[in-house]
C-alpha cells in the first residue's frame, strides 16, 4: 500500500512520501479524517460577526455573544435569533479591527477599539453598557490572574499607544485610574513595535511585531515584571493568535510557530509556510482568525486567498498532536469555542422543523446547554460543524513504479472507510509523463469496480494519483496500485 502521508506541499513532488493535495480533510496519525460543513444554528446579524463569546454565570447557565460592525448580540435560545443588546448608539468598529471577549467573575467584557470597552452580566439580561469612564479603548483584552489587561491602548490622557500594556485595580475590573493601592497601572514596552496579540493566564503573552514579551505578576511596587523573552521574530497578524494553556500558536513574517513560554517553535518550515505564504491575501489579514478544537486536537485558521474578493473562503488545518497539516474549502467571517445554550424539545423547533433533520442527534452535547463545541460564522449567522461530511480530495506526490522504467497503471485501489454505513463515493485519477520537464494532465475519474479497483490506462515513468471522496467517509489512508514495469525505452 502507498500510504497517504503528511501534506507537504512545500517539498517537491517527486518521491514526496507525502501528500501534495489534502483537502476538506483533517489530519491524523494514520492518513486523513473526514471533516463536516457547517450548518446554521441563528439568524443572522446586519453585517458579518466580528467577534462570538460564550459567557457562564455561577450557575453554569450559558449565553452565546456576536458582534458585528456596528451591534452586541445575544442568542435567544426560544427562537435561535441574534437579539441586539447593544448600548445605546450602537457601535463604530473600524474596518480593519474585530470583537474581542472576555469573561471576568460573572461579568463578560467586550472591546473593539474604536468604543469604550463594554460590560454585561453573564447570562444575564439588560444591554451593554461602557465599562468604566478610566477605562481605555483597547485592540486586545484578557484575563491575567486576578486582573483585566488590555494592550494596544488609546485614553484620553494619553492618545493612542500601540507599545501600551495596561491593567485594572486588582481583582477590580471596573477600576482602571493608575494607583499603587489598587495596582492598576500600565507598562510602555519600547523597541518592539506595536502589539499584535495578549494571551492571559497566570501570566500574560504579548505578542509584537518585533518579538514577544512575558509579564510575570510580582506584586507591589513592580505589580508586573515584563520580560523581553524573544527578539528574533514577532507576531504581525492578530488573528492569528490562538492559544491552549500556555501553548501560544501565531503567524510570523516566515510562516506559522509555537511558543510555549519561553521559545517559539516551528511548525510550519518545510511543510506548508510557503504554500499559505502563496495563497494568503495580506491586505485582507485583518479577516482571519483561529480556533483550537482540544476534542480533536486542531488548529484552525480561516483566511481570505489571492483568489477572494477579501472574505475569507479558505482554511488552513494543524494536528498539534501528531504535527500534521491540511486545508479546507470553506469560508468562515469569524471561528471561536462556545457553550451551548441549551434548548428545550419545543425549541429545537425554531433549528430544525423536522428533528430528524437536525444538525445533530437530539443527545447531542450541542443542545444540553453549557457543552463545549467550536463554531464559525457565515453568511451573518454562526455555524455549528455538524453539517454533512464535506467533498474530499487527496492527492499524492509524484513516483516511479522502478526507477528509471516506464511503467502502465491499470487500477487504483484506494483505502478509504465508512463506519456509518451510508453511501461513499469515490473515483480515482491518474496522471503520467516520461519526463518531469513535462506538463501532465490527470484522466478522467473512474468509480470503483465489484473488484474495488478505479480502473485506470495510464503510462509513463513517472505518476501520480488524486482520490476524490463524497458521502460519508471516516477516513483515507492510502491505495494500491494495478500496474506493470514495461522497461526503460
Amino acid at each position: 500500500m502507498i500510504k497517504l502521508g503528511d501534506f507537504l506541499p512545500d517539498q517537491p513532488d517527486y518521491q514526496n512520501g507525502g501528500a501534495t493535495v489534502a483537502n476538506n480533510v483533517i489530519p491524523a496519525a494514520n492518513g486523513y479524517r473526514s471533516f463536516n460543513d457547517v450548518l446554521p444554528l441563528s439568524g443572522a446579524t446586519d453585517a458579518y460577526i466580528r467577534g462570538m463569546f460564550a459567557g457562564k454565570d455561577d450557575a453554569g447557565a450559558a449565553a452565546i455573544y456576536v458582534g458585528d460592525e456596528t451591534k452586541l448580540y445575544k442568542l435567544d435560545a426560544t427562537d435561535s435569533s441574534l437579539d441586539s443588546i447593544s448600548k445605546s448608539g450602537n457601535y463604530s468598529t473600524a474596518a480593519n479591527d474585530r470583537w474581542r471577549f472576555l469573561q471576568f467573575g460573572e461579568a463578560v467584557i467586550a472591546s473593539n477599539y474604536a468604543d469604550p470597552i463594554q460590560t454585561i452580566t453573564a447570562a444575564g439580561g439588560g444591554l451593554f453598557a461602557d465599562l468604566s469612564a478610566d477605562a481605555p479603548k483597547a485592540k486586545h483584552i484578557a484575563t491575567v490572574r486576578d486582573f483585566v489587561m488590555c494592550a494596544y491602548t488609546n485614553d484620553a490622557t494619553d492618545g493612542e499607544k500601540p507599545y501600551r500594556a495596561r491593567w485594572s485595580a486588582l481583582g477590580d475590573h471596573t477600576s482602571w485610574a493608575v494607583s499603587a493601592t489598587t495596582q492598576a497601572d500600565f507598562q510602555d514596552i519600547q523597541d518592539m513595535g506595536a502589539i499584535t496579540g495578549l494571551v492571559g493566564g497566570e501570566y500574560a503573552t504579548i505578542l509584537m511585531e518585533k518579538g514577544i514579551v512575558r509579564a510575570q505578576y510580582v506584586g507591589s511596587p513592580l505589580i508586573f515584571e515584563f520580560d523581553k523573552v524573544q527578539l528574533s521574530r514577532g507576531c504581525k497578524i492578530s488573528g492569528s493568535v490562538v492559544n491552549l494553556g500556555n501553548n501560544v500558536f501565531y503567524l510570523s513574517d516566515d510562516g506559522f510557530y509555537v511558543f510555549d513560554g519561553q521559545t517559539s517553535s516551528p511548525i510550519g518550515a518545510e511543510k506548508v509556510n510557503n504554500y499559505f505564504l502563496s495563497r494568503f491575501q495580506s491586505s485582507f489579514a485583518n479577516r482571519m482568525s483561529a480556533v483550537i478544537d482540544p476534542l480533536r486536537q486542531i488548529v484552525i485558521w480561516s483566511y481570505a486567498s489571492v483568489q477572494s474578493d477579501g472574505s475569507p473562503d479558505e482554511c488552513i488545518i494543524y494536528n498539534y498532536a501528531v504535527d500534521k497539516w491540511s486545508t479546507a474549502s470553506i469560508g468562515l467571517d469569524a471561528i471561536s469555542p462556545l457553550f451551548s445554550a441549551g434548548y428545550t424539545l419545543e425549541q429545537l423547533v425554531n433549528i430544525s422543523t423536522n428533528l430528524d433533520t437536525l444538525p445533530s442527534s437530539l443527545d447531542s452535547p450541542l443542545y444540553k446547554g453549557g457543552e463545549y463545541f467550536f463554531a464559525g460564522a457565515k453568511d451573518n449567522k454562526i455555524q455549528t460543524f455538524t453539517g454533512g461530511t464535506l467533498p474530499a480530495t487527496v492527492e499524492t506526490g509524484e513516483f516511479d513504479i522502478k526507477a528509471g522504467s516506464s511503467s502502465l497503471v491499470s487500477g487504483v485501489m484506494p483505502y478509504v472507510e465508512n463506519s456509518s454505513g451510508s453511501v461513499t463515493t469515490v473515483t480515482a485519477q491518474v496522471a503520467s509523463r516520461n519526463l518531469q520537464s513535462q506538463p501532465y494532465d490527470f484522466n478522467a475519474a473512474t468509480s470503483l469496480n465489484n473488484d474495488n479497483f478505479c480502473t485506470a490506462r495510464s503510462s509513463g515513468r513517472f505518476h501520480r494519483v488524486r482520490l476524490n471522496i463524497s458521502g460519508d467517509f471516516s477516513a483515507v489512508t492510502g491505495i494500491d496500485l494495478d500496474a506493470q514495469t514495461r522497461g526503460r525505452r
